[in-house]
């Protein structure tokens, strides 16, 4: 089912998005599609957060948006940094718990927008976001955040790249860090000198391109302290919204076990679905009617959403 949904192509009858950029250092700025409801004011929104090498143009970020945006919510597909061509809009990367970019966007849709019911939604990485942010941002401080829905998320990196190292699962290890070594030459065109890319060519794994990129840029110790401290398994237990996690028992590189942790377990905020299968970030399922193309867990986000702001069409 991974493959499948990786692969598969889908149509969406989607208005042309707003595209919004937003500083967030005062050399960076990240990109955001936004679907936007008639009023924006009076609607909530769902902020879409991607997976390692994603974009906003991704199936499901695309999925999200369509289904939001018929069941009367906005929709905000944030690109990290760098992803979805947008190199150029600042010198650094970006890391699988970087959540300060999402906090100042939804900030800023209550300012600016006047949107006050916000929910985040992100697959793989973008879960981990999701779930990190609600788990480092008391209510008080983003008194505008009404729940997150993590899908597939890399809660436990540690585990999960001990997962995609393994000889099974080398299609899905190949395919990314192939994008990623992609990007540092895209990087390097930008800004050339910013990141030595000498010893690029021989990466073969995400750890070995954390260890050399990810983890010294941003001041962890090593991948593997990178992996520990960006964790959203490290703050679940102190999330204080509505959390949804939507995993399935065969993904190929983020283990169920994780999913038994007590931290989960233990807080009554989140609510833990985790069927047989659905690989990772698949989850196809028989249509609901018409209109529904059977991707399941962007109809739960949906739902989720729908329940936690109170949205009424």
């Amino acid at each position: 089912m991974t493959v499948y949904c990786w692969c598969a192509r889908r149509r969406f009858a989607l208005p042309e998005p707003e595209a919004r950029l937003l500083q967030v250092t005062p050399e960076t700025q990240v990109l955001a599609h936004c679907y936007w409801q008639p009023d924006r004011a009076a609607r909530p929104a769902i902020v879409a957060l991607h997976g390692l090498e994603g974009s906003s143009t991704a199936h499901y970020m695309l999925g999200i948006a369509d289904k939001a945006l018929r069941a009367g919510f906005s929709a905000i597909l944030l690109n990290q940094r760098n992803c979805g061509g947008t190199e150029h809009l600042g010198p650094g990367l970006y890391h699988s718990g970087l959540v300060d970019d999402v906090a100042l966007l939804i900030r800023q849709l209550a300012q600016t927008d006047g949107i006050t019911r916000v929910v985040a939604a992100g697959y793989s990485l973008g879960g981990n976001l999701a779930l990190r942010l609600a788990g480092t941002h008391a209510p008080e401080t983003l008194p505008t955040l009404k729940g997150v829905c993590a899908v597939s998320p890399v809660l436990d990196l540690e585990a999960c790249v001990r997962a995609l190292e393994r000889r099974s699962n080398f299609i899905y290890q190949w395919n990314f860090v192939r994008n990623l070594k992609n990007r540092m030459r895209r990087k390097q065109a930008h800004f050339p000198g910013a990141f030595d890319l000498s010893d690029l060519g021989a990466i073969r794994t995400v750890r070995q391109f954390d260890a050399a990129y990810t983890a010294p840029y941003f001041g962890f110790a090593s991948a593997e302290d990178y992996y520990h401290r960006a964790a959203a398994l490290r703050v679940i237990d102190r999330i204080r919204v509505p959390a949804l996690v939507i995993t399935a028992e065969d993904d190929p590189f983020v283990p169920h076990a994780s999913f038994r942790d007590p931290a989960i377990a233990d807080n009554p905020n989140v609510t833990l679905v985790m069927p047989k299968h659905g690989g990772h970030c698949g989850f196809l399922a028989a249509s609901n009617g018409p209109g529904d193309d059977g991707y399941w867990a962007e109809r739960q986000i949906v739902e989720f959403a729908t329940t936690v702001t109170g949205n009424v069409r």
